[in-house]
């Protein structure tokens, strides 16, 4: 087991779109733990039900409110901010924390929160294609972190990631370049997801293909940003400081 402590890159900017995100499913989060048993109802009104988008009156007529097009879209987002409990809501927020705030020096403030919501957006169809007749809500930012993650891994493959390793009872801190880092993490989700193409249609569980979409589109927007060399002039040049 893995898990990252810190990077080896310093932000230019202050990153106030990713600090707000994590405040925001912070105090979402504690909103949900108040709400007791009306939490399974909160979920299937603002989580994303792939069965909703694709099957509508099969939803309806199974009691979970069925919306058009418009509302679930509109969950896609809601989604991104709702979390199934503490090791969930802690593991992708750390992620988030030691990852996000580089993404956000890139590309700005502004742009880093459509990329961070695009991709979140991309992660959940990529899931909801995968198990169109799901009715699972899905919740989570994993997705549009996984985003976040995709991006980091193109722009500063060789970061140092101070990581806390784990095997069986040894445990050291290690740093390991964010290009095995981030790769060996996607693999994980590519094997797991591919596992689970066998799993019953509607279990429930982690929605790997949603991270799998995730960081693709976050490496795919990563690569066209340094092509077109449209990254913040700073954070530009720390990109190739660190090739």
């Amino acid at each position: 087991m893995f898990f990252p402590l810190r990077d080896s890159i310093p932000s230019d900017l202050r990153p106030f779109v990713n600090i707000f995100i994590i405040v925001a499913c912070s105090v979402i989060f504690v909103f949900e733990l108040m709400l007791g048993g009306r939490l399974q109802a909160f979920f299937q009104a603002a989580a994303f039900i792939p069965a909703r988008l694709f099957y509508p009156h099969a939803v309806a007529r199974i009691g979970l409110p069925a919306y058009g097009l418009v509302g679930n879209i509109t969950t896609v987002f809601t989604s991104m901010f709702l979390h199934g409990g503490w090791l969930h809501i802690i593991g992708n927020m750390w992620f988030l924390y030691v990852f996000g705030d580089n993404v956000e020096d890139a590309l700005g403030h502004g742009r880093y929160l459509l990329f961070y919501l695009g991709g979140g957006l991309v992660a959940a169809l990529t899931q909801a294609i995968l198990s169109p007749g799901s009715v699972v809500p899905t919740i989570g930012a994993s997705g549009a972190i996984a985003a976040v993650l995709g991006a980091y891994m193109v722009w500063f493959p060789h970061a140092q990631v101070k990581t806390l390793v784990f095997l069986i009872i040894f445990v050291t801190v290690i740093d390991i370049p964010a290009l095995l880092f981030l790769g060996y993490w996607f693999l994980i989700q590519f094997f797991q997801g591919t596992l689970s193409l066998g799993a019953a249609p509607g279990a429930g569980g982690i929605a790997w293909f949603a991270h799998i979409g995730g960081f693709t589109f976050g490496v795919v927007v990563g690569l066209i940003a340094l092509r077109r060399e449209s990254l913040r002039p700073n954070a530009f040049l720390s990109v190739w400081r660190h090739w």
